[in-house]
């Protein structure tokens, strides 16, 4: 799968990390319910190590529709209640 980190780019991952994302995804989620701000930049940086970590970075020319697509890394509090909400960035 195809996953874009807002303002770093693509990263081909292998489709069986797609659980591990989802489980960030549902936690990031319950952070933002709970308004824990303090806790939110740890578990969001863990959901773009995994992918920055276990994926391969795509050439900048390389241009494929994401699968998935993830906020940047400095993403503020405010706008993540926007995208972590309900299902999260991934349904289900």
């Amino acid at each position: 799968m195809i996953v874009r980190i807002a303002s770093e780019g693509q990263f081909l991952v292998d489709d069986s990390l797609a659980a591990q994302l989802n489980e960030f995804d549902n936690q990031l989620v319950q952070v933002v319910e709970r308004g824990a701000e303090s806790e939110f930049a740890t578990a969001l940086g863990q959901m773009l190590d995994l992918v920055r970590s276990r994926g391969e970075a795509l050439p900048d020319d390389d241009l494929h529709p994401s699968d998935l697509v993830l906020p940047p890394p400095d993403i503020d509090f405010d706008e993540a209640q926007h995208l972590f909400k309900g299902d999260g960035l991934i349904p289900g």
